[in-house]
C-alpha cells in the first residue's frame, strides 16, 4: 500500500490481539538465511501467529523448528513470476509437502490470464490444487498487475472455481500490492462463490492501522467473526513488530 488508509478510530492493542492470531509472518527476501527463518520460528512460536511463510528451501528447517507447535508452514510456488510451466509447479509442490509445508501459495500465471489465456491459468490451478492433497491452496493473483476491479473477480472466480482454499492478493514483489479495494473485490467473489474459501492480505502491510483496515473490511463485507485463521490472512515481515509492540504496550 503506498498510501495510508482511512479508517475509523480503533484501539491498537485490541486490534493487535486480534491480528497476531491471523499472521503469515513471512521472508521471502532474497538474502533470507537459516538464522533469519530460526528467528521467524521463535517469533511465530512467541507471537501465536498462524503460520510462517517461507522459500521452499526453507521448508524442513521450519517444520522441523516448529514440530509441535500450532503454527504451520507455508511456502510459495511458481513464484514470483507467475510462470506456465505446469509441470514444474506440481514438482515444487509435492518436494515442499514432502519437506514438510502444509500450505501452498501458488501464483497465477497472471500474464496468461491478461492474455486471455484463462484456461492456462486454470490448469495450473487445478494440477496444484491435485497435488496438494489435504494440504491447503492459497492462489496468488498479483492484483496490482491485474489492475481494474473487473479483472480481479474474474481471476478471483477461476482460482475458486479450480480448487483454490484462499485467495491471495499478492507476491509482494510487484510494485503495487495489497489495496482495499482489491481485497474487496476478492472478498465478494469468495462470498458470491458460495464456498468455505479464505482471503490472505498480502504486500505492504506494515503498521497496526493496516491491519485494522483490512479487519474492519473483512467485518464489513463478511461479517464479524469470519475473519478466523481458516479464513483470514494477514501475510507480512515488518507487521509482526508493530503488532507485538501494540499488544505489549497494553499488557
Amino acid at each position: 500500500m503506498t498510501e495510508p488508509l482511512d479508517i475509523e478510530p480503533f484501539d491498537p492493542a485490541a486490534v493487535a490481539r486480534r491480528a497476531l492470531p491471523l499472521l503469515d509472518l513471512t521472508d521471502l527476501g532474497a538474502d533470507c538465511t537459516p538464522a533469519r527463518v530460526a528467528a521467524l520460528c521463535r517469533d511465530a512460536r512467541e507471537g501465536g501467529v498462524a503460520a510462517i511463510c517461507v522459500w521452499p528451501a526453507f521448508v524442513r528447517q521450519g517444520a522441523e523448528a516448529l514440530a509441535g507447535a500450532p503454527v504451520r508452514v507455508a511456502t510459495v510456488v511458481n513464484f514470483p513470476a507467475g510462470g506456465e510451466d505446469v509441470a514444474a509447479a506440481v514438482a515444487e509442490t509435492g518436494a515442499a509437502l514432502r519437506d514438510g509445508a502444509d500450505e501452498i501459495d501458488l501464483v497465477l500465471p497472471y500474464a496468461a490470464f491478461l492474455r486471455g489465456e484463462a484456461e492456462a491459468a486454470r490448469e495450473m490451478v487445478a494440477a496444484v490444487r491435485a497435488a496438494c492433497g489435504a494440504a491447503c491452496l492459497k492462489v496468488i493473483l498479483e492484483t496490482g498487475t491485474l489492475g481494474d476491479a473487473e479483472r480481479i473477480t474474474a481471476a478471483s472466480r477461476l482460482a475458486l472455481e479450480a480448487g483454490a482454499d484462499f485467495l491471495k492478493t499478492s507476491t509482494g514483489k510487484s510494485p503495487v500490492s495489497a489495496t482495499p479495494e482489491a481485497a474487496a473485490a476478492m472478498l465478494e467473489a469468495i462470498r458470491a462463490s458460495g464456498r468455505p474459501a479464505g482471503l490472505k492480505v498480502s504486500g505492504g502491510l506494515r503498521a497496526v492501522a493496516d491491519a485494522a483496515a483490512y479487519l474492519a473490511l473483512a467485518d464489513r463485507l463478511m461479517g464479524p467473526g469470519w475473519a478466523a485463521p481458516a479464513r483470514f490472512r494477514l501475510g507480512a515481515s515488518s507487521l509482526y513488530a508493530a503488532l507485538a509492540a501494540a499488544r505489549g504496550a497494553a499488557a
